[in-house]
């Protein structure tokens, strides 16, 4: 009987309690943030979704080989001779058609790593936090500024100028053999002709 009652006690007891608190704050200052009406103040290094500044993204690749989750997939072809791609705003010369430049949000895990090996600091965490999509591939964003017909040019550029480079190769090689035989040549018809000479063709003309 002295347990049941006990009992009774505790939980009008711990009823109690929590009543208090909820009691306490009826007369504070509400904490709670009507969202989306009012939003949150982010701190400043903040990491959320990634951008890309491309007119500064020289193509080296360094971001995508510090991704922990291979989130970032980049393409570039390489720029031939008479093409000016131009300076970054550090100074960096481009060098590469970035032709694919694309990062896949919902797998990124916002831990910063790709940001701090990037030499020209055109990669960057923002603090944008609203950008929840019904279908994961709008997920993909695609930072490349090249069209798919200036991607084709570029890369017909590059096949372009490497076979050149080749039968231009090919042809100083075969140059070079061609000149390298010729003294071979040279060589035998001396030697020919010094054997005709020898003391015993003149003796057997004799």
């Amino acid at each position: 009987m002295k347990r049941y009652f006990k009992d009774i006690w505790d939980s009008f007891y711990t009823i109690a309690i929590g009543m208090g608190v909820t009691f306490r704050h009826l007369f504070r200052k509400s904490v709670t943030i009507q969202y989306p009406d009012i939003k949150p103040e982010l701190t400043e290094r903040a990491r959320n979704r990634l951008y890309v500044n491309m007119d500064d993204c020289i193509g080296c690749d360094q971001c995508s080989k510090a991704c922990p989750v291979n989130c970032i997939t980049i393409e570039t072809v390489k720029a031939v001779p008479p093409d000016d791609l131009g300076v970054t705003s550090t100074g960096n010369p481009k060098r590469l058609w970035v032709t694919k430049f694309d990062i896949d949000i919902a797998k990124c895990c916002y831990c910063g790593l790709c940001v701090y090996p990037c030499p020209t600091e055109c990669i960057k965490m923002t603090d944008v936090y609203e950008f929840s999509e019904f279908d994961r591939h709008n997920l993909v964003y695609n930072y490349s500024t090249m069209t798919p017909s200036e991607v084709e040019e570029a890369k017909g550029k590059f096949e372009k100028w490497q076979a050149d480079k080749a039968a231009a190769k090919k042809s100083s090689t075969e140059k070079k053999k061609e000149g390298s035989e010729k003294p071979k040549a040279k060589q035998q018809e001396s030697g020919e002709g010094k054997r005709s000479d020898s003391p015993e063709d003149k003796k057997s003309e004799s």
